[in-house]
């Protein structure tokens, strides 16, 4: 099945009672049961719910995976995966990463006595120091937030397998239309399901996909055990967003293209992050595990102070300033003092984001409007 028509039927049936084409949106805590443990496979919508498990079986085949989890939040799918892991273990992730999962990771996880190693793996040979026998975990993010470096999948998978070591792979910016990590080796694939697949900035939710059974087994004895699990409403909503997800990356990704090329020819930019470039390092890897480059652009303003860039950020008038990514509209966001703001300084420039960068997420909105708004910002 293409992938278009696994966005709009993977795991959805006609409703068995009333024949309804769309997924009902099941809403009830609690189910009948015959007697004490004969039910019909749903007991309690903490653990499980019918419009919640279409969405699942849905986010699965997308990844090509045997088994999906949705969670209510990107940032719970990730703490579900961090308590697979016991005090003395040790993860090895990324130097440009989401200020929440470097947040989670230093703020929260390392009290628990579980070591990160913050590493630039845009060479996944730079991974092979710090592999020892307490490394259980691999995280990595592809492209990465904010700066774009593009990670050898398939690279970092035969490292990890090689010493038995799990791998995560954050796929939100890519989206699974673009990029499935499962394919390329990789163990578990968490989405921040708010951004490309939900698509309309109107839900949070996270997402896992896996094909391992046990592994599956453990993930989902964490999700119902701590409850980090979205409602059916909330799962409705996702569940109808991916029917467009096709269409819509498709846009983003048309749209980035134009969008970068004329940032890259603008005399007041410096440098610009994404990944279509032919110099972007790592291009190849990029057209090797993705069959687009996305609609994810960051970039720098030449000389441009603090001041100056949070009065440029101010100045769009189709983008809008805000957090977040992937919807249908387009955003600019200042990553310093919103998404990356709980990074140190010295850690954050060290990776490339310093007070100077804007990163945009593209939208679906006609694309001369787009470049005009960008012409008047940066006049």
């Amino acid at each position: 099945m293409k992938f278009g028509t696994k966005a709009i039927h993977a795991g959805q049936e006609p409703d068995p009672t009333t024949g309804a084409v769309m997924t009902p949106i099941y809403q009830t805590s609690t189910y009948w049961q015959k007697s004490p443990g004969d039910n019909k496979g749903y007991e309690y919508s903490r653990g499980t719910n019918p419009t919640r498990k279409a969405l699942e079986d849905c986010l699965a085949a997308l990844e090509n995976a045997k088994h999906g989890l949705a969670f209510s939040s990107g940032l719970g799918a990730t703490d579900a995966v961090m308590k697979l892991l016991l005090p003395g273990d040790e993860v090895i992730t990324g130097d440009d990463l989401y200020g929440g999962s470097y947040r989670m990771f230093t703020k929260i996880f390392a009290n628990f006595g579980i070591k990160f190693h913050f590493l630039d793996l845009s060479k996944p040979e730079n991974i092979l120091p710090y592999l020892n026998d307490k490394t259980k975990l691999i995280w990595i993010e592809t492209p990465t937030n904010p700066t774009m470096k593009i990670i050898d999948i398939a690279e970092v998978a035969k490292i990890a397998k090689a010493k038995n070591v799990l791998l995560c792979v954050d796929n939100t910016f890519a989206s699974p239309y673009l990029q499935n990590p499962i394919d390329l080796g990789a163990d578990i694939v968490m989405h921040s399901a708010t951004k490309y697949l939900g698509g309309h900035s109107d839900v949070v939710m996270g997402a896992l996909m896996m094909n391992d059974d046990e592994l599956y087994k453990r993930l989902w004895f964490i999700y119902n055990a701590t409850g980090a699990t979205p409602g059916p409403q909330d799962s409705f909503l996702v569940l109808r967003g991916i029917k467009t997800l096709h269409l819509r990356m498709k846009a983003h990704c048309e749209n980035g293209r134009q969008i970068a090329a004329y940032l890259k020819s603008h005399p007041k930019v410096d440098k610009i992050y994404w990944p279509g470039f032919e110099d972007h390092p790592n291009h190849d890897i990029a057209k090797k595990q993705m069959r687009d480059f996305g609609g994810m652009i960051s970039f720098t303003i030449k000389g441009a102070t603090l001041e100056d860039t949070y009065k440029l950020a101010g100045s769009f008038k189709v983008f809008t300033l805000a957090e977040s990514l992937g919807g249908v509209e387009s955003l600019i966001n200042h990553p310093v003092s919103m998404t990356h703001g709980s990074i140190p300084k010295e850690l954050r420039e060290k990776a490339g984001v310093v007070d100077s960068l804007l990163r945009l997420s593209v939208g679906v909105e006609d694309v001369e409007d787009l470049l005009d708004d960008l012409k008047q910002a940066l006049g």
